[in-house]
């Protein structure tokens, strides 16, 4: 059973196994394990991210396209959900409606970009995308009628998740049950689905095609694959993911703009994680995630207590000032780069080859 739900795709270390089992329980149980408005938005954030994330890796690490254009499909899929329920109100076949015609969406631009620009090798290919995110960018900015332009769309949900729905008057486990949790739990349960299909995808007979490409493209083609529709098939699936992590965003935070799904910071952030996870690994994407995003939300506060205990040093403490969280950011960047050059999933399992027995 687990053979088939993992695709054959095992940890292959038994301290990556523990990470994953631990990130797994600490996302299923996290309203319970670290109550607070806050916990919950980033661990939700997490689930958005592991599949934005994951899907990213299927053009980066198993095919070798560098793709500025992925937040492009992002977004698409958020705003799908937001001018859906703001057209037609707060309604499941809105929700329907809205991801229907998103990853539609999703599938034509995908493969008209494909078709049209992965002829074009390397860096010239990642220009092109660069541009298209960019103009799709300044489009949504531009349609405000459509939406909503630079102030983007506010947006009710169904009741059955909106946080004003309470079917139980007693909290369960200290915890209030509304609709906000099982928001939640809708989006945890999309993410654990997508990350085991991209595994089923990745650990295909076409998966296997898709790295034989990213090793060498001249050797795949004279043994009889067609490159272009490969890759172009990769580009497809890997904007649908995207798009579907985009509705998981806009469903959770209720409010989409073109900063929200579409600014190019989301893009870099996305390079990050899969750098310090591990390119080439689906399992990367979970661990990348929950590391850049803890830190990421978490180190002001962390910098804060620091600076405060550090008060009897002026130049330690005005060091370690909450206003300096990107500097301490990107140093942690450089050392986990420095120190797990293949990301922790591969080093992890470099480690566990490497092991006598």
């Amino acid at each position: 059973m687990l053979n088939r739900l993992l695709s054959g795709d095992y940890p292959r270390s038994k301290w990556l196994a523990a990470i994953l089992l631990a990130v797994l329980l600490g996302l299923a149980f996290a309203p319970f394990l670290f109550p607070g408005v806050k916990a919950l938005n980033v661990a939700a954030k997490v689930l958005v991210f592991v599949v934005l994330v994951a899907s990213f890796d299927l053009l980066l690490g198993y095919t070798g396209i560098v793709s500025f254009a992925h937040t492009m499909f992002f977004g698409i899929g958020a705003y799908g959900i937001a001018v859906a329920t703001t057209r037609l109100g707060p309604t499941w076949s809105a929700l329907a409606a809205g991801v229907g015609g998103a990853l539609l969406l999703s599938l034509l631009l995908s493969l008209a970009v494909g078709l049209f620009s992965l002829r074009v090798r390397a860096i010239f290919f990642a220009m092109i995308t660069l541009a298209v995110a960019a103009a799709f960018q300044t489009l949504a900015s531009q349609l405000s009628d459509l939406t909503g332009g630079e102030d983007g769309l506010t947006f009710k949900i169904p009741e059955l998740l909106s946080p004003s729905f309470e079917p139980f008057d007693e909290p369960f486990l200290g915890v209030a049950i509304d609709g906000k949790l099982i928001c939640y739990y809708l989006l945890f349960v999309c993410a654990v689905a997508l990350v085991l299909a991209l595994l089923r995808i990745v650990n295909s007979p076409f998966g296997r095609v898709l790295q034989a490409i990213r090793e060498n493209e001249f050797r795949a083609e004279a043994i009889g694959y067609r490159v272009v529709v490969y890759r172009t098939t990769s580009s497809v699936l890997s904007a649908l993911f995207a798009c579907a992590a985009g509705c998981m965003l806009a469903l959770w935070l209720r409010y989409n703009g073109p900063d929200t799904s579409l600014s190019f910071e989301i893009m870099m952030d996305c390079l990050l994680i899969v750098v310090i996870g591990g390119m080439g690994t689906i399992y990367g994407a979970a661990i990348g995630a929950v590391l850049f995003l803890v830190a990421q939300s978490y180190l002001q506060d962390l910098l804060r207590l620091g600076s405060e205990a550090a008060s009897g040093l002026p130049w330690l403490a005005a060091l370690l000032s909450p206003d300096r969280w990107l500097l301490w950011l990107g140093l942690l960047f450089v050392l986990s780069v420095y120190y797990f050059p293949t990301g922790v999933v591969g080093r992890l399992r470099a480690a566990a080859a490497h092991r006598p027995g």
